[in-house]
């Protein structure tokens, strides 16, 4: 058995799974997305904060207060007043402030998009690796039992006295070391099972793909960065922030205009009672002090913070998608020309032939399945930067 079993093993597999790997993977994310704790907790703080946001635009409790005063110098009259007043700030402040917590929520909402994007690419990377060890695994498994093989072709060998015990030693420890691979494989695909459980709430998974869909971006880096501004919640977050802030300062300048007050009063003295209406007005000239000074200074702030956030943002994109394109052309070129070279099957064809010792066939084999695990590294990187450069569409 040789690369090509394997190569036809793998193509098999994708023409069963073409079609169902994205849907499971995305399936999976969908369930993740619903049993996550911390996005579940996260949720419940989002909710909370709207709340207490709406709470701040409420009007004051209204105030009541009485007297009886039935001492004093002429204790034949009695004295009575009770009185209800209600204080509203200005009409136009509740107005201002409904508007910033309307971009508040917004606010609130992608903080919430944003752990929903780490979760989710965290779940996404999780599911690349998982699949990828299991399709290295099938390669491994072929190894293995290759190595096995031989090792059993040169115990019989050594039994007959044709090959010394040397050979007969590497290559017991050249299948050992398979073996050990294989058992490494399988622990670190429980470990990553038992990774995404703990992100799908601690619930049991089920990811059957064993292949990943084609990781060849089509688009243009300008095209997916228009993309991302749009809908990314790093770079919206900068934008909401500042409108936000923008909000705040209409905010301070109309709570520079004074509270008013209204009420009920009532005064009654023995058969005497008075009773009327009464209202007043706070005088700004302490509270609002340097306020709307801060609120600008805050949101010249979020300007010069959204233009250099976003250059970083970018020039991080970019590096990464330059990255992924050199990649990409690397990736292509190995495995264009593993595949065309064929050479384990050529070195165990050779092999058996008599053409090589077990000791020179071990050493070339040891060379090229270093350049195809290599090549399989490449392809690991190049589907976690592409989940990467497309995580806005998580």
């Amino acid at each position: 058995m040789n690369k090509n079993i394997v190569v036809t093993l793998l193509g098999c597999f994708l023409l069963v799974n073409s079609y169902a790997q994205n849907n499971e993977i995305d399936q999976l994310l969908k369930e993740i997305e619903q049993n996550n704790s911390k996005l579940k907790a996260f949720k419940l703080h989002v909710e909370s904060r709207q709340f207490e946001n709406k709470s701040e635009n409420n009007l004051p409790d209204p105030q009541f207060s009485s007297y009886y005063l039935p001492y004093g110098s002429n204790n034949t009259v009695e004295y009575t007043e009770f009185q209800i007043s209600q204080s509203i700030e200005f009409p136009s402040v509740y107005a201002a402030r409904g508007k910033w917590n309307d971009l508040r929520k917004i606010q609130l909402d992608n903080d919430y998009a944003k752990v929903r994007q780490e979760v989710l690419l965290s779940a996404k990377n999780y599911g690349i690796e998982l699949v990828l060890l299991q399709e290295k695994k099938i390669l491994e498994v072929v190894r293995r039992d290759q190595s096995e093989k031989i090792y059993q072709q040169l115990l019989q060998l050594f039994n007959k006295e044709q090959i010394g015990i040397l050979d007969l030693n590497k290559a017991k420890i050249a299948w050992v070391q398979k073996q050990f691979v294989v058992d490494q494989m399988e622990s670190n695909i429980q470990m990553i099972v038992a990774s995404l459980e703990k992100l799908n709430g601690n619930k049991p998974i089920v990811l059957k793909t064993t292949l990943l869909e084609d990781h060849i971006l089509t688009d243009d880096l300008e095209k997916i960065w228009s993309v991302k501004l749009e809908t990314d919640p790093w770079l919206k977050g900068l934008k909401v922030n500042e409108e936000a802030s923008l909000q705040k300062v209409q905010l301070e300048k109309n709570k520079v205009w004074p509270n008013l007050t209204a009420g009920y009063n009532y005064q009654g003295i023995s058969n005497d009672n008075y009773a009327g209406f009464f209202g007043g007005i706070s005088i700004p000239l302490w509270n609002s002090n340097n306020k709307v000074k801060a609120a600008k200074a805050d949101y010249q702030f979020q300007q010069t913070n959204t233009v250099d956030e976003t250059t970083q943002l970018y020039l991080k994109f970019q590096q990464q998608f330059y990255r992924y394109q050199l990649l990409l052309k690397k990736y292509e070129e190995y495995r264009i020309t593993l595949d065309a070279l064929n050479s384990e099957a050529l070195l165990y064809k050779a092999y058996n032939l008599g053409e090589l010792s077990f000791i020179n066939y071990y050493q070339e084999l040891l060379f090229y399945r270093d350049a195809y695990d290599n090549m399989l590294q490449m392809k690991k990187e190049l589907h976690l930067l592409k989940a990467e450069l497309l995580k806005h569409q998580l």
